[in-house]
C-alpha cells in the first residue's frame, strides 16, 4: 500500500479532542503525540504521513486474521444489505443462529450454550450475572461471592471493572464490591526470592483454597481467571497453576470461568486455549476481541450444559436471564465472525500460530542480554519485556520515566508500533505474521531499547552499559 492512497482529513482528526473524551486518557488535558492510523493491511499499519508500521500488538490484541480482509467486509456488507438488524429479544437471525453452532463445536468440554454480548467488559458482567442467576435459581442466595486476582484485567463495566486487579486502573473510580477478593498475582517472575516455581504454584494454589475457606464455600460463586493476564504484563502462570485451580473450584463447587478474551481465536494457536494449553474444561469461556479480528464489536459468553440443565430443570417453565444488549448477536457482526473463521481456516492461522508461537518467543529471549531488560515472557503470539533499574534487584523503572512509551516512539520511528504499559513493552501481533516480521520486530525492539538506555544515561536513571 502506497502513502498516496491514505485519504483522510487530518484536520478533524486533530480538532477531536474538541469533542472526544479519549478512554485511559486525562480528562481535558489530551496527548498531543498521538501517532494517527490511516490504514491498514496484512500485518501492517499505515500512519497519516504514510509511514509503514509493523502492528506489534494487532490493535489491542484483537486484528487477529490482519488488515484488509475483503472476505470478512464483503460478508458485512452483504449482511447489512440484506438485514442490518432486527431485535434479538424477538427475532433470531440466520447469522447468530449459524455463529452460535460453530463455536459450540470449537468450544471445549460440554460447553454448547452461547450468549452474545457487545465487547469482553459485557461478556464477563453477564458472565457474573449468570452465576448470580444460577445460585438464585438454585436457592443459594448466599453464594454471590467472586474470587479474581492481582494484575487481572476483566473490563470496564461496573462488575468487569470490579473483578480487575490492576490497582492503577482504579485511582479515580469506585470499583469496589464486598463481594469481590483477590488473590495473589501468578507471576513467576515476581515470586519471592528462594522459592522454586513449583513451590509457587503450590502457594497460589493452596491461597485460592485458603480464600474459599475464608469466604466459605457456601458463598463463594465463582473463580474468574484469564490463562494468561494480558493487561496486567503477558504473565503466564506456573505449569498445571490452572489445572489445579479447575480442581479445588470443583471440590468446592465453585464456577470457574475462563475469561480469553485474548488467549482465544488464536493467540496461543487454538479456537480457545483453555484445553489443549492449559489442560481445563472450564464452566464458561469468555471471548471477544479476536471473535471478529477487530472488524466490529462482538463478545460471547459459553456455558456449559451441566449450568444450563441445572438451571433449567429448577424452575417449571423455566427461569429468566433478566440480561442482553440491543446488539446482542447483531447480524453484521455474526457474519463478519463467521467470515473471520473462513479465514481462519482458508488461510491456515491457528496453524501458523502455533509454528510461529515458539519461534516468537526465542527470536524475544535474544534481547536478555539489553540491562535494562528484566524478565521476558510471553506464549504463542503473545509477548511482554518488562524493563528493570537492575537484573538483580528486579526494581521495575518508576511510572514518570515512561520507560514504554519512550520505547515505542522509537520503535516507531523504526517501523513497529508496540503496546507500552509503563515498563513493558506488550506483542501480539495478527497471527498472519510471517518469520521475516518477526525477526524486524525484534531487531526494532532491540534499537528502541538502546536508544532508550542512552537516554535513560543521560538524565542519570542509571548506568546500562
Amino acid at each position: 500500500m502506497a502513502s498516496n492512497l491514505i485519504d483522510m482529513d487530518l484536520e478533524a482528526v486533530r480538532k477531536m479532542d474538541a469533542h472526544v473524551v479519549h478512554p485511559w486518557g486525562s480528562v481535558g488535558y489530551p496527548s498531543n503525540n498521538k501517532t494517527i492510523i490511516g490504514a491498514g493491511h496484512g500485518a501492517y499499519v499505515y500512519d497519516a504521513e504514510g509511514n509503514r508500521l509493523l502492528d506489534g500488538p494487532g490493535g489491542m490484541w484483537c486484528v487477529n486474521a490482519g488488515h484488509g480482509r475483503k472476505e470478512i467486509v464483503t460478508a458485512m456488507n452483504e449482511q447489512a444489505m440484506r438485514l442490518s438488524y432486527t431485535s434479538p429479544w424477538s427475532h433470531p437471525t440466520e447469522p447468530a443462529a449459524r455463529l452460535a453452532e460453530r463455536l459450540a463445536s470449537v468450544a471445549p468440554g460440554d460447553l454448547n450454550n452461547v450468549f452474545y454480548a457487545t465487547g469482553g467488559s459485557t461478556a464477563v458482567d453477564s458472565a457474573l450475572r449468570f452465576v448470580m442467576f444460577y445460585n438464585n435459581v438454585l436457592g443459594r442466595d448466599q453464594k454471590k461471592h467472586i474470587i479474581s486476582r492481582e494484575d487481572a484485567y476483566h473490563g470496564s463495566t461496573f462488575l468487569s471493572a470490579a473483578v480487575s486487579g490492576k490497582s492503577r486502573d482504579k485511582n479515580w473510580l469506585d470499583t469496589r464490591l464486598d463481594t469481590v477478593h483477590f488473590i495473589s498475582s501468578p507471576n513467576p517472575y515476581r515470586r519471592p526470592d528462594g522459592v522454586t516455581v513449583d513451590q509457587f504454584r503450590e502457594k497460589l494454589v493452596l491461597e485460592l483454597e485458603d480464600k474459599i475457606l475464608e469466604v466459605g464455600a457456601d458463598k463463594v460463586a465463582a473463580f474468574i481467571a484469564e490463562p494468561i493476564l494480558a493487561s496486567g504484563g503477558v504473565i503466564v502462570p506456573p505449569e498445571g497453576y490452572h489445572a489445579a485451580c479447575l480442581e479445588v473450584c470443583r471440590r468446592h463447587n465453585v464456577i470457574y470461568i475462563s475469561d480469553e478474551v485474548v488467549t482465544g481465536f488464536g493467540r496461543l494457536g487454538h479456537w480457545y486455549a483453555s484445553e489443549p494449553v492449559f489442560d481445563i474444561t472450564p464452566d464458561i469461556i469468555i471471548s471477544a476481541k479476536g471473535l471478529t479480528s477487530g472488524y466490529v464489536p462482538l463478545a460471547a459468553m459459553i456455558i456449559s450444559d451441566r449450568l444450563i440443565d441445572e438451571v433449567s430443570q429448577s424452575v417449571e417453565g423455566g427461569a429468566v436471564f433478566s440480561n442482553g444488549f440491543t446488539y446482542s448477536g447483531h447480524p453484521v457482526a455474526c457474519a463478519a465472525a463467521l467470515a473471520n473463521m473462513d479465514v481462519f481456516e482458508s488461510d491456515g492461522l491457528l496453524e501458523n500460530a502455533r509454528t510461529l508461537g515458539p519461534y516468537m518467543q526465542s527470536q524475544l529471549q535474544s534481547l536478555a542480554d539489553l540491562p535494562i531488560v528484566g524478565d521476558i515472557r510471553g506464549r504463542g503470539l503473545m509477548g511482554c519485556l518488562e524493563c528493570v533499574v537492575s537484573k538483580e534487584s528486579k526494581q521495575p523503572l518508576d511510572l514518570d520515566y515512561a520507560v514504554g512509551s519512550r520505547i515505542d516512539k522509537y520503535c516507531q520511528q523504526l517501523g513497529l508500533l508496540v503496546r507500552p504499559l509503563i515498563n513493558m513493552c506488550v506483542m501480539s501481533p495478527p497471527l498472519c505474521i510471517t518469520t521475516e516480521q518477526i525477526d524486524d520486530m525484534v531487531k526494532i525492539l532491540r534499537e528502541g531499547i538502546s536508544r532508550t538506555m542512552d537516554d535513560l544515561e543521560r538524565e542519570g536513571v542509571g548506568r546500562f552499559s
